[in-house]
């Protein structure tokens, strides 16, 4: 072997460690860190009080870290069926805001429009509103959010 095959072999030596070097550092800041997120619910209304037709808004707070977040969420009870959607619209996170003569969410920001049961009927939102976990125990009212 000659001095110009050993530089050859050394140099294509040298850009295969880089790469595997390089390929470990992306997956390790690439790769999510939670892939199963526990969905936690937290009490948001009593039973008696769930809307008999239309939408109620809920508020609610919860401790992630040492920072209060607060939350709302509509509980929907339309034709029968009990659903909560979240109140972040699909196209750039603003919230939307339900009215109840219109019969629409309706987003303040470019004026996306959805329906009671939160899909898009207007604007530019690209998909319909969030469900969020929902369910009744106790007499009393829970939504379910990723943590």
């Amino acid at each position: 072997m000659d001095r110009r095959e050993l530089l050859k072999k050394a140099i294509k030596t040298f850009f295969i460690i880089i790469s595997m070097i390089s390929s470990f550092i992306l997956i390790i800041f690439l790769y999510p860190r939670n892939l199963k997120k526990k969905i936690v619910y937290f009490e948001v209304l009593k039973e008696k009080d769930i809307p008999k037709k239309g939408v109620k808004i809920v508020t609610f707070s919860y401790q992630k870290g040492k920072r209060n977040i607060k939350m709302k969420a509509f509980i929907v009870n339309h034709n029968g069926e009990l659903f909560a959607l979240s109140p972040v619209c699909t196209h750039l996170g603003c919230f939307v805001n339900w009215h109840s003569i219109n019969q629409q969410f309706i987003c303040p920001c470019h004026g996306g429009k959805y329906d009671i049961t939160g899909n898009v009927i207007g604007g530019p939102p690209p998909a319909p509103l969030t469900r969020l976990a929902f369910k009744i125990e106790n007499s009393k009212v829970y939504i379910g959010l990723k943590l």
